[in-house]
């Protein structure tokens, strides 16, 4: 099989990724973007745990829960409202668990900042407990697909040019039955140490 025809593949297989956008001067508390909805307080993610893994918070930041509990930012730079790795950092790792499988639809991830702390930047794995010796905290320079995680998306809401800052939000459709995902973050930009995204809440819409 050839290398395109592989790429081919895999593109049919990867699950469908929509990004939407709104610039500073659009961005409001409402969270209301063209394409995708806007958080929802009664979504699946709001009863699962979550652990981190790897990384640390920055100390302003807010408690991994907050990603889950409904609660946006009132503001465009509200570090106590998002969770955002150590300033100078390369990003971490994350655990959400359900505590059991289901089928999930979509995984969508909202952030909100005026500069560089504003787009995504992430890998999405996902497992459903039954995976020969799952690792369930493989720490950073481990792969996940190495040891049970399935690797679903490559997230980057980075923008090609000009400015950085504003409300994202990214769709991830269509992951099947599930039970755990891991979220690997990365920094946003290296010019310096302000490239950890404020990430306001993450929404999971079972089937």
């Amino acid at each position: 099989m050839s290398s395109v025809v592989k790429i081919f593949l895999l593109l049919l297989l990867a699950p469908g990724i929509v990004f939407d956008h709104n610039p500073n001067d659009v961005a409001s508390r409402e969270f209301k973007f063209k394409n995708l909805p806007s958080p929802s307080k009664t979504d699946a993610a709001t009863r699962a745990k979550l652990t981190l893994i790897d990384g640390e918070l920055e100390e302003g930041s807010a408690e991994l829960a907050a990603l889950t509990d409904g609660r946006v930012p009132r503001d465009e730079d509200e570090p106590g409202a998002n969770v955002f790795f150590k300033a100078g950092s390369s990003g971490g790792r994350f655990r959400m668990d359900f505590g059991s499988v289901i089928d999930i639809a979509q995984v969508n991830t909202y952030s909100w900042h005026p500069s560089s702390r504003g787009p995504q930047l992430y890998k999405l794995y996902a497992a459903d407990g039954s995976e020969p010796k799952l690792n369930l905290d493989p720490k950073r320079g481990v792969d996940p697909a190495s040891c049970g995680w399935k690797f679903i998306a490559l997230v980057s809401t980075l923008p090609e040019g000009g400015a950085m800052g504003g409300q994202y939000a990214a769709s991830v459709n269509d992951l099947g039955k599930r039970r755990y995902l891991l979220f690997d973050v990365y920094v946003t930009e290296l010019y310096d140490n302000w490239g950890n995204t404020f990430y306001s809440e993450i929404d999971v819409i079972s089937k």
